[in-house]
């Protein structure tokens, strides 16, 4: 049992032990949606976790919540995931259900939400309370349509809050970077309904929650509210993140890059001091950034002369 902080509540702390772990510093340099994009003003996994906690501490103060409890899980949900964002996911879930399934010391998959979990309880070992731990854990959807189940307080009304808020914050900053990147021409007219800019549509979608959400035993929307979002993320699944031939050919390197890199360190002898076996080899790649996994893939694999030149034609 560990003696409470004479002056933080124990969300507090457990936002502060968060904030101020090396996993999170670490979501600076991980995807969101743009592999190792060129410019300064694309969204990584950490402005989107910033994203999210700032989304769902102005619903939680709306609707009279525990903001530090809500702000510990928004910025702890995305600990866990890889380098490259989904594509990493993916391509540790298909080794896991492929070439190393049924070894010794593997697990049967790869979920970043699990990941994250393992990372505050036993990679950097957080202490962190079971309400933010059930939020962190239970924050992910992947492609599924919301719903109102998903305002249900299976844990606590505040992880409900992040679930939601999660969906709100990578709807629009997505759909913001993929115009800025010219991956698409601009916002389809059918989405400009609820606004025309940015700021608008997060603003809609915030204030449909609260007005729905109020004095009710779960988080709500409207039925407009969630067919919009509905069709706004089916959309970008289409016409973004699984774009032909971008970004769909640099998702393909990606997956490639953290598959060789877990098949080599999975081999003995080859982890750093700390890890060891499958889950040592999955727990190290994971948590890799972008560029430290493109690098370490360049050392390992391509001969000293020709990284050279490759870096000089970068």
């Amino acid at each position: 049992m560990e003696e409470p902080c004479p002056i933080r509540t124990c969300y507090q702390r457990d936002r502060d032990r968060i904030l101020h772990s090396k996993p999170f510093r670490r979501l600076k340099h991980k995807t969101q949606v743009f592999i190792e994009p060129i410019g300064d003003h694309y969204r990584t996994r950490l402005t989107h976790s910033l994203d999210v906690a700032q989304i769902a501490r102005t619903i939680g103060r709306a609707l009279r919540l525990n903001e530090d409890l809500i702000e510990a899980i928004a910025l702890g949900h995305d600990v866990g995931h890889t380098p490259f964002g989904h594509a990493g996911e993916q391509a540790l879930d298909e080794l896991l259900q492929g070439e190393l399934k049924g070894q010794s010391g593997a697990p049967e998959h790869f979920r970043h939400y699990e990941h994250s979990l393992r990372i505050v309880d036993i990679l950097t070992d957080l202490n962190l309370t079971e309400e933010v731990r059930l939020g962190i854990g239970g924050h992910s959807k992947g492609r599924k349509d919301l719903s109102a189940h998903d305002g249900e307080p299976t844990s606590t009304l505040e992880a409900a809050v992040v679930r939601i808020s999660d969906r709100i914050a990578y709807l629009n900053h997505d759909l913001d970077d993929a115009v800025r990147s010219r991956l698409i021409e601009g916002v389809p007219e059918r989405f400009n309904s609820i606004g025309t800019s940015h700021g608008d549509r997060i603003s809609a979608m915030v204030l449909d929650v609260v007005r729905h959400s109020e004095d009710q035993p779960r988080i709500a929307m409207s039925d407009e509210m969630f067919v919009y979002m509905n069709e706004l993320k089916e959309w970008l699944f289409e016409n973004v993140y699984l774009k032909e031939p971008l970004p769909m050919e640099q998702v393909v390197k990606a997956k490639r890059i953290v598959k060789e890199l877990t098949l080599h360190f999975a081999q003995p002898g080859q982890l750093p001091d700390g890890f060891d076996g499958i889950q040592g080899a999955v727990d190290y790649v994971a948590g890799m950034t972008d560029r430290f996994a493109i690098q370490t893939y360049m050392r390992i694999f391509v001969p000293t002369e020709f990284s050279e030149f490759v870096a000089l034609v970068r």
